[in-house]
């Protein structure tokens, strides 16, 4: 499978909701059986781990989602995992319910854990943990795309132009871009090995990520190898020739002062070019005051997207450390999966997720790449921002 470059706006699913007004998964075999179906789930965990210590009893501890997400990720892929379940059983000969299988899969996508420990754990063999994922993931792919798309309505963009503006007062920001590297353990008698080695001696597959002040994944690339400059991973990206077309970014401008107006445009670290639509920060030693200022104000708004990746990669800890030889082919529609479900978090107002320690170290070891391209017109539109910004912070 070549690099996931952009996705398509699906129908949301529709989900039942039982009497708390909670989404459950209607017609699976616990029915309304949530409470027994996790006290023996529980148990089982319990059962199996060598010290109580580790505290596998309690939901939330497990999986680090609320009960109500839970639900509503049973009912997005409840159909095609029930359909495809009839052999599917515990080593004790039960059969594996829907609720079985959603845990099985969150659990090996957010813990990291090998097939063999998470089989263990749950009383599985490390095939059906595997093949309980992998289908999972299947799922997911095609009934939660509706969860990462870029901005539909009018309505919605001037929302997320509002709330980026009262991070550090950019007006008419639309996202921010960053990548980060899925660190890979390959075999050196692999004939493609040195095509993943990046420019740190590492094998990785990259993400890049463009990100809402929420926290939210708007648009993802991902399958490139980690060889590639952030750059060209964006110079070959579906936004980027959509921008180019003015098919994206093209939505109204914004008056500034004395005649002077600005596009939508995104911001991204100096890795990425300085683009109508693509603001880096200035590059210059000695910065005077103002654009000393715009840098502040950049960086700090650039954070967004350091903090989401940093999330996602703490939260969905299969893709945090190093893979142990992945299939690189499956590797790209796993981390899809994964900022799926980082988004279904956000979306569903997760209250769990306020308890995550919020970090911004996402690439540990990695350094700043630098790219200075520069387009005039970017130029201009990075210089009407710093003038802006030194007008309005004026008494």
């Amino acid at each position: 499978m070549g690099p996931v470059r952009g996705l398509k706006k699906r129908k949301r699913v529709e989900k039942k909701h039982d009497e708390n007004g909670s989404a459950s998964a209607s017609g699976s075999p616990e029915k309304d059986g949530h409470v027994d179906w996790w006290d023996e789930f529980s148990k089982r965990i319990n059962g199996r781990q060598n010290s109580p210590s580790k505290g596998l009893d309690d939901f939330e501890s497990v999986f680090r989602i609320s009960r109500k997400t839970f639900e509503y990720i049973c009912s997005l892929v409840k159909d095609d995992m029930i359909a495809k379940s009839a052999h599917l059983m515990f080593t004790n000969g039960k059969p594996m319910s829907l609720h079985d299988q959603v845990a099985v899969a969150l659990r090996r996508l957010g813990s990291g854990e090998s097939l063999v420990t998470i089989g263990e754990s749950f009383g599985l063999n490390h095939s059906t943990v595997s093949q309980v994922t992998w289908r999972f993931v299947e799922s997911m792919e095609e009934r939660a795309l509706q969860h990462l798309q870029w901005p539909s309505t009018e309505a919605e963009m001037i929302a997320i132009k509002s709330k980026f503006e009262k991070v550090q007062g950019l007006p008419n920001c639309c996202g921010v871009i960053d990548v980060t590297h899925i660190t890979m353990c390959l075999p050196l008698s692999e004939p493609s090995s040195n095509v993943w080695l990046d420019d740190e001696n590492k094998h990785s597959m990259i993400l890049q990520a463009i990100v809402d002040p929420d926290m939210r994944f708007r648009d993802i690339v991902t399958g490139w190898p980690g060889n590639m400059k952030d750059w060209s991973v964006f110079e070959n990206s579906n936004f980027f020739k959509r921008c180019d077309k003015g098919e994206r970014l093209n939505g109204k401008k914004l008056k500034l002062h004395e005649g002077s107006e600005i596009g939508e445009y995104i911001i991204g670290d100096s890795g990425y070019p300085l683009l109508p639509y693509l603001i880096v920060p200035y590059e210059e030693k000695q910065l005077p005051a103002p654009k000393a200022d715009f840098n502040r104000r950049h960086f700090a708004t650039q954070m967004v997207a350091q903090r989401a990746l940093a999330r996602l990669k703490g939260m969905w800890r299969i893709i945090q450390g190093v893979m142990w030889r992945p299939d690189k082919h499956r590797l790209p529609r796993i981390i899809l999966v994964c900022c799926l479900l980082h988004n279904i978090v956000i979306d569903m107002e997760d209250e769990l997720q306020d308890e995550l320690l919020l970090s911004h170290n996402h690439d540990s070891g990695y350094h700043q790449q630098l790219c200075g391209d520069v387009d005039t017109r970017g130029v201009s539109l990075r210089d009407k921002l710093s003038l802006y910004l030194t007008r309005s912070s004026s008494p």
